[in-house]
């Protein structure tokens, strides 16, 4: 079975690739068609969902999956959020992982249009953490990296597959 990952980010490769370890995973890099850092858990639900969608369209794959980072601002308060969409002929599915907070001082940088991963650039001195621990990994003290979270939200992902199936549903 051939699964299209819609991102190169390694984290999101590496995680379809280790819950999936069973089917031919292709990494495709395709629009979210939200923004750059989405903002509240819808936009960055839909974002995994358009990237899941355009990844199985582009590379003809049998399932598409799309994995996306966000965050939610709710008051003075700043949530780390993720989800993840997988598309296959029977319709789309969606699962959500952990949410932490994150410091509040990030709230106006990320209201003016900067992304997260900027900013933890300049708050750890570390480059690249998108692509490594992420910031889940620097604030839950890497007891789990971004790889981790996301490979939780593939097994979501495949978990329900496999029931629809397991039930003819």
């Amino acid at each position: 079975m051939k699964i299209a990952i819609g991102s190169l980010n390694p984290t999101k490769v590496q995680a379809v690739e280790k819950v999936f370890f069973d089917c031919t995973v292709l990494p495709v890099s395709v629009p979210s068609d939200v923004s750059n850092q989405p903002l509240t858990d819808d936009e960055t639900m839909r974002g995994a969902i358009n990237r899941a969608r355009h990844s199985r369209i582009e590379s003809k794959a049998d399932i598409g999956i799309g994995l996306e980072g966000g965050v939610i601002i709710s008051g003075d308060k700043l949530l780390l959020c993720n989800w993840g969409a997988l598309v296959y002929d029977g319709g789309v599915l969606v699962a959500s992982g952990a949410k932490i907070l994150l410091p509040s001082e990030f709230i106006p940088a990320l209201q003016d249009g900067r992304e997260l991963a900027e900013l933890m650039e300049s708050y750890t001195k570390k480059k690249d953490i998108r692509s490594k621990e992420g910031a889940i990994g620097i604030f839950t003290n890497g007891r789990i990296t971004r790889q981790q979270m996301f490979e939780h939200v593939c097994e979501l992902l495949l978990g329900q597959l496999e029931y629809l199936k397991n039930n003819n549903c």
